[in-house]
C-alpha cells in the first residue's frame, strides 16, 4: 500500500479518481484566487461603504440566475452542463478582459462593480457544481475518506492563485501583468479544470447512457419544490444561512479589532496576512492528516457540531477579550476547521439525495441562501443598533441558534444515511443499475 493510500485510507483503484478530482478543484480555485484580489480592490474603489450594496446586488442576481441554471440542468446531461457552465464563465472572462483592456479608464468603477458582482456569482456557482458532481460520483464512505484530500487540492489552488496574483500584479518577477492579463490566465486554468472534469467523468462513464437515472429530470422547478417539501433540505439551508451570518459578524468584529490594534495600512495588511498564513497552514494539515479519520470516527453528525460550538466559544472569548491575539486564535481555528472539516462534511449531506436535489436544490442553497446570509450579516449591526442590542449579544445568540440546529440536523443525517444504506443495499441486490452514487469502475479497482 502506498503512502498516499495510508494517509487517505484509500482502497485499491480509488487513487486515480482522487487525483483527478483534486486536480479539478485545484485548477478551479486557482482561477478564482487569481481574480479574487482584483474583485476586492474593485469593490472598495469608491469606499468600503459600497460593499453592503454590492452584496445586496449579488443576492438579487443570484435569485435571477438560479432559475436559468435550473433550466440548463433540466435540458442537458451532466457530461454537457457541467463543462458548459465553466465554458460559459470562461467566455464571460474573455469579454471582461477585452473591456478592461480597451475601454477608457478601464471602464471606471461601474465596470469594476459589475465585475465584483459577476465574480461573486461565478465563485459560488462553479464550486457548487463541482461538489454536486463529487456527491454524485462518490458514496458516503468514499466521501468521508476522500473529500478532505479533494478539498486539499482546492486549498493548494487557492494558495497558488493568490500567490501568483501578488507576484504578477506587483511586478516582483520583473513583469507586471495588467488586470486583463490576470483574467486571461484565469481562463486557461478554468479550461484545465474542464479537462480534469472530463477525465474524471470518463472514469465513471458519464458519457454513456448506462446511468440515465443519475441525470436530473426535465422540470426546472423540481429543485425549489424539493426544498419547500423537505425538512432535511430546509435544515441544510438554515445551517448555511446561520453559518454565513456568523461569519459576517466575525468579519465585522475582525475589522474593528484590527483597526484599533494597528494604525497604518501596512501594519493592518500584515496583520491580515498573518491570519491568512495561519489559516492555510492549519487547513492543509487538517486536510492531510485529520479530516478523513475524524469523519469516520465521529461521523458527519458529530463533525457538524464542531464549528458552531467553536464559534460560540470564540465569540464569547472576543466579547470578553477583544485583543488581536484572541482574534488570530479564533479566526485561524474557525476558518481552518471550516475549510478542512466542516465543508467536506456539509457536502456529504447531499450524497443520500437524488439528482434533482444534488444539482438543483444544492445550487440554490450554495448560492442564493449563502449570499442572503451575507446580506443579513452585513446589515445586522445597523438593525441591532436601532434596537439597542449589543452586536456581541446578537452574534452569540445567532451562534447559539446555529449550534442547536447543527444538533438537530445531525439526527436527520443519521436517519437519512440509514435509510439510504438500506435502499442502496436492496437496489444493488435486485438490479445492476443501482440508484446509489456511482462507484469506481471495476477496471479502476485492479
Amino acid at each position: 500500500m502506498t503512502r498516499l493510500q495510508k494517509l487517505a485510507l484509500l482502497r485499491p483503484g480509488e487513487g486515480r479518481a482522487l487525483l483527478w478530482a483534486a486536480a479539478y478543484f485545484f485548477f478551479l480555485l486557482t482561477s478564482l484566487y487569481l481574480l479574487r484580489p482584483v474583485r476586492e480592490a474593485m469593490g472598495i474603489a469608491r469606499g468600503a461603504d459600497k460593499l453592503p450594496w454590492l452584496m445586496s446586488g449579488t443576492m438579487i442576481v443570484m435569485l435571477l440566475a438560479n432559475p436559468l441554471y435550473a433550466a440548463l440542468v433540466s435540458r442537458w446531461q451532466r457530461r454537457r452542463f457541467i463543462p458548459g457552465v465553466t465554458h460559459f464563465f470562461a467566455f464571460n472572462l474573455l469579454g471582461f478582459a477585452a473591456l478592461f483592456a480597451f475601454l477608457p479608464g478601464h471602464g471606471g468603477s461601474t465596470l469594476g462593480y459589475v465585475f465584483y458582482i459577476w465574480l461573486s456569482v461565478f465563485n459560488l456557482f462553479v464550486v457548487s457544481v463541482f461538489w454536486s458532481l463529487m456527491t454524485d460520483l462518490f458514496d458516503e464512505d468514499q466521501g468521508k475518506r476522500m473529500f478532505g484530500l479533494i478539498s486539499m487540492g482546492g486549498t493548494l489552488g487557492a494558495v497558488v492563485g493568490a500567490g501568483a496574483t501578488e507576484l504578477l500584479s506587483s511586478g516582483s518577477l520583473g513583469v507586471q501583468l495588467p488586470t486583463a492579463g490576470l483574467m486571461l490566465a484565469a481562463v486557461v486554468t478554468l479550461e484545465l479544470a474542464v479537462l480534469c472534469m472530463q477525465r474524471l467523468g470518463s472514469m465513471f462513464h458519464l458519457s454513456t447512457d448506462g446511468h440515465r437515472e443519475r441525470e436530473p429530470g426535465p422540470d426546472f422547478k423540481a429543485g425549489f419544490l424539493a426544498i419547500a417539501r423537505s425538512r432535511y433540505l430546509q435544515a441544510i439551508a438554515l445551517y448555511m444561512l446561520l453559518f454565513t451570518v456568523c461569519t459576517t459578524f466575525l468579519y465585522l468584529m475582525q475589522g474593528d479589532i484590527v483597526a484599533r490594534s494597528f494604525d497604518s495600512i501596512a501594519e493592518r495588511t500584515a496583520a491580515f496576512a498573518r491570519i491568512d498564513v495561519g489559516v492555510n497552514v492549519l487547513t492543509l494539515t487538517l486536510q492531510l492528516l485529520v479530516t478523513s479519520r475524524l469523519l469516520r470516527q465521529i461521523g458527519v453528525h458529530g463533525v457538524l457540531m464542531v464549528l458552531p460550538v467553536l464559534t460560540v466559544v470564540g465569540m464569547g472569548g472576543l466579547a470578553l477579550w477583544p485583543s488581536f491575539m484572541m482574534l488570530v486564535l479564533v479566526q485561524v481555528l474557525r476558518r481552518g476547521i471550516h475549510y478542512a472539516i466542516d465543508r467536506p462534511a456539509r457536502e456529504i449531506l447531499y450524497i443520500p439525495l437524488g439528482p434533482e436535489e444534488r444539482y438543483k436544490s444544492k445550487a440554490f442553497i450554495d448560492t442564493f441562501v449563502f449570499r442572503l446570509g451575507d446580506v443579513l450579516g452585513v446589515w445586522a449591526p445597523t438593525l441591532v443598533a436601532a434596537l439597542a442590542i449589543p452586536v456581541s449579544a446578537a452574534a452569540l445568540g445567532t451562534a447559539g441558534a446555529w449550534t442547536w440546529l447543527a444538533a438537530r440536523l445531525g439526527r436527520m443525517v443519521n436517519n437519512k444515511s440509514q435509510a439510504h444504506a438500506a435502499h442502496s443495499s436492496s437496489s444493488s441486490s435486485s438490479s445492476s443499475s443501482s440508484s446509489s452514487p456511482l462507484s469506481v469502475p471495476q477496471q479502476e479497482r485492479s
